[in-house]
């Protein structure tokens, strides 16, 4: 059975479309299709059938189109591939029957091509991608939110392959055979500034410079009525190149490495270089690698003339950032200007590690929003995915940074050691500012790292950082109940909170006082006004994990993350350990649970805390406690639960050898 979503949506059995001729079963079986793998709720259905409110019967009627999809792909032989699950519905299918997971390996595989300067192989990959789409893309669906924001995602997708696939042939040489493509799409794409740039250069190299300048005009005219902008800073150098006949291979060329211009701007083959222009007044460009003082006259921080602009690569912060104010004062003050780094001989560097949903991430880049005036030679930005079982190659963010710093693809050399050596020389005696989101070790930051103590490093993490000597930990922990209820105001507006205040701080208790917990809970209070808070907090106390999700963000993912970083043997305890009191227990008492003795427990509490999957609770007696946070014994629980119900007799039993570190047996589940 095939599935298709890049046009019309189709389900074929045997080649023959059986997919449901009635909108809104069409509706649910392209949401499914788009989430494969994964359970839709049924609240985001139903909000996606009637964005406009549902009616009384939502669910029933819900409930009856997944009868008639299940009993369509039943009568084709599909067996049980759509499922139900708690709280929503699994298609089951594999990634190779999705004509979407075929078109993005394709491209995955073409742009590494091109990167690597196989453009032959490039363009024909990317040509037989392009070729799968078959219209719009759900082009027969009607679309409710998430639809619509899938569609959408879909479409850029395919805008990007194809101008990877118009840079490829340009490589080639295939400017001839490209104009009338491109002519065409920026007739229907009049603001498109890459497409524009991309026939001024077809049309250059075919020998058509007046056509090119016309082409800008053109542009330059729609942007400043429509929008009231001017072209982009190098759509600009492109146009001055043509004006000045520079050519196409190096258009900004007066003596230093080539900025990097527009993509398929290097020509195929090389012209001869042009006879000798008088050097222009302005100052002379910041060398890429070795940085350069500023000219006279020149502010620190300000890019020479023909310099790149210093990067400034930081996600938007969040608007309604709250709380946190003494961890905020404390890193302030600990990033002194530029005065105050004389004597430091070490770069600066905060970790932010936490739980899970405890807000290390916005945190962070709400501090750098904070710092970066103190760094004016930039900000750069990476997510190193530490915690989802499948992080960053550190060679490809390596060689981002080089690039946003000014390096041109020819100076970047090929390996990790070579490309952090670089990027320590280029560093180099600049004030920049380094966000690494998401580390999982200290073995993925060192390449990362800068050098010099005028730069800066904040780093987010969910194990504490060992290992790293000089680092600032910044354990981060659950919000206060007055912060709490301070964002749920925010999201809800103060009023209706006031109305129930008691409520209201139950509800930041329920939710561990995470803040990606309150989110979730503050959204779903808004999008339902006459829902009184008290049945909000009895919804969550019935199901708390089910409830705490926002689109594709669910906490109980990011618990799934932590968890699967455990060894078997942690994960047994970890689930066992949900059984004792909620108020903490001791290292005795979790040997008794186990049938360990303290010092073999010992460590694999330690651990856990490591991860904050655990909480060390301080007591005054010089007695070590330890306690889960509401939302994770609500997870702990959960997951002793389902060992239970799958396999009861692969369950250690207390004293048993198999519980012991190092006995050799596995602790299921």
């Amino acid at each position: 059975m095939d599935f298709r979503v890049l046009g019309p949506a189709e389900v074929l059995a045997n080649g023959r479309n059986i997919i449901p001729s009635a909108p809104k079963p069409r509706q649910v079986i392209s949401l499914l299709i788009l989430r494969r793998n994964t359970v839709v709720r049924t609240d985001e259905l139903i909000d996606e059938l009637w964005e406009g409110g549902p009616p009384v019967s939502a669910m029933t009627t819900l409930q009856t189109y997944i009868y008639k999809l299940r009993k369509i792909l039943l009568d084709h032989g599909a067996e049980e591939i759509l499922g139900t699950r708690p709280g929503g519905y699994l298609l089951a299918v594999p990634d190779s029957a999705i004509d979407l997971h075929r078109f993005e390996q394709d491209v995955t595989t073409g742009q590494e091509l091109l990167e690597a300067g196989e453009p032959v192989e490039a363009a024909r990959i990317m040509s037989g991608a392009l070729a799968m789409w078959r219209g719009q893309a759900l082009a027969d669906v009607e679309q409710g939110p998430l639809l619509s924001s899938y569609a959408t995602r879909l479409e850029e997708l395919r805008s990007r392959t194809l101008e990877l696939r118009i840079e490829a042939d340009l490589r080639l040489g295939r400017h001839r055979e490209l104009i009338s493509e491109l002519k065409s799409l920026v007739l229907t794409h009049q603001l498109h500034e890459h497409l524009h740039a991309s026939l001024m250069i077809a049309l250059y190299r075919s020998g058509r410079r007046y056509e090119a300048l016309e082409v800008y005009q053109t542009l330059r005219g729609n942007m400043i009525e429509d929008l009231g902008l001017e072209p982009g800073r190098e759509l600009k150098r492109l146009h001055q190149a043509l004006l000045t006949d520079s050519p196409p291979g190096q258009p900004f060329d007066h003596g230093e490495p080539a900025t990097p211009g527009p993509p398929g701007l290097d020509a195929p083959a090389p012209r001869p270089a042009p006879a000798p222009r008088p050097a222009p007044a302005a100052p002379a460009p910041r060398a890429r690698v070795e940085p350069a003082p500023p000219a006279a006259g020149q502010a620190r921080g300000e890019p020479p003339a023909g310099a790149l602009a210093p990067p400034a690569q930081l996600p938007p912060d969040i608007a309604d950032f709250t709380g946190r104010k003494r961890i905020i004062n404390e890193v302030l003050a600990g990033f002194a200007p530029e005065e105050g780094a004389a004597a430091r001989t070490a770069t600066p560097i905060v970790v932010i590690s936490g739980m899970p949903g405890v807000g290390k991430t916005a945190l962070a880049i709400h501090l750098a929003h904070r710092l970066r005036r103190r760094f004016p030679d930039g900000q750069l930005y990476a997510e190193l995915r530490g915690s989802t079982g499948a992080p960053r190659e550190v060679t490809g963010i390596l060689r981002g940074f080089l690039r946003a710093l000014g390096a041109t693809e020819a100076q970047i050399p090929e390996g990790a050691e070579e490309r952090a050596a670089l990027l320590r020389s280029m560093t180099a005696g600049r004030r920049l500012l380094m966000v690494l989101d998401d580390a999982a070790r200290p073995a993925d930051l060192w390449p990362l790292l800068p050098g010099d103590p005028r730069c800066a490093v904040v780093v987010t993490s969910r194990p504490r950082p060992h290992g790293m000597a000089g680092v600032r930990d910044l354990g981060l922990d659950a919000m206060t109940p007055a912060e709490g209820v301070e964002l749920l105001a925010h999201m809800t507006g103060r009023d209706r909170l006031e109305q129930a205040p008691h409520a209201a701080r139950r509800l930041v208790g329920l939710g561990g006082g995470l803040p990606f917990a309150l989110r979730c809970i503050g959204s779903r209070i808004a999008m339902m006004p006459g829902l009184a808070l008290d049945e909000v907090a009895g919804q969550l106390e019935r199901a708390p994990l089910d409830l705490l999700r926002i689109g594709d963000l669910d906490i109980r993912a990011a618990y799934d993350a932590g968890y699967d970083r455990l060894r078997p043997m942690e994960q047994g305890v970890f689930r066992l350990l949900s059984m004792l009191p909620e108020g903490g227990f001791t290292t005795e008492e979790a040997a008794g649970l186990l049938g360990w003795e303290p010092d073999g427990v010992r460590p694999v509490l330690e651990r856990l805390a490591d991860g904050h999957l655990i909480v060390v609770v301080p007591r005054g007696d010089g007695e070590i406690r330890y306690r889960f946070p509401t939302l994770t014994l609500a997870y702990a629980r959960e997951r002793l639960t389902s060992t239970l119900a799958r396999v009861p007799q692969e369950l250690p039993v207390p004293g048993h050898e198999s519980v012991r570190p190092g006995g050799g047996e596995r602790i299921a589940g």
